[in-house]
């Protein structure tokens, strides 16, 4: 069963590399983000240095408050697009080198969107950062999955909730009349 304390490594054994329709589709309208060593590996698999891939190939991607670094993708005038390293007839163009959150997307498995959740969970959740809770948060209470031991109690304590939900952490308690010389 996978929660959100799932070790990469079992997660990883729920994957395997597969271009059925399915697992290539989601290619056509976006990409995934990078984490850990994949950036080393895509620039050692593309023989460019870690800098030229960054600059040619990646843009950020935020969520929960977090960026991560994924393929730009081909917009035009749409929200989304192609990932630039997809090419509809010969499939993913970085296949043995490309980004995590590319591998552990399975389309065609039951517990596709659950892999998906994990890696949302993992690395794009920040339980240090009380904007990342909160959005968190609204993502959850708008009709958001998560998983078990995923939930936001698990990642903040009862004091933390009181202070994200009342923005507690962005208050300014600077008197500026005062540190103006109006007072």
């Amino acid at each position: 069963m996978l929660t959100a304390k799932s070790k990469i490594e079992n997660v990883m054994k729920l994957v395997y590399p597969c271009r059925c329709p399915a697992c290539e589709n989601p290619c056509n309208y976006g990409s995934g983000s990078l984490v850990g060593d994949d950036l080393k590996r895509l620039s050692e698999f593309l023989g460019e240095s870690e800098q030229d891939i960054k600059e040619k190939y990646l843009e950020e991607k935020e969520k929960f408050n977090t960026k991560l670094l994924r393929p730009k993708t081909e917009k035009g005038n749409k929200p989304y697009g192609k990932c630039v390293f997809y090419d509809k007839s010969n499939g993913c163009k970085i296949h043995e080198a490309k980004p995590t959150e590319c591998k552990i997307s399975m389309g065609c498995k039951p517990y596709g969107e659950e892999l998906i959740t994990w890696f949302d969970l993992n690395y794009h959740l920040n339980p240090k950062d009380p904007e990342s809770l909160r959005q968190f948060k609204i993502y959850l209470e708008s009709g958001g999955k998560s998983l078990p031991e995923g939930e936001l109690n698990d990642f903040a304590d009862e004091n933390m909730l009181k202070k994200i939900e009342n923005y507690e952490d962005l208050k300014d308690n600077t008197d500026w009349e005062k540190l103006l010389g109006l007072k």
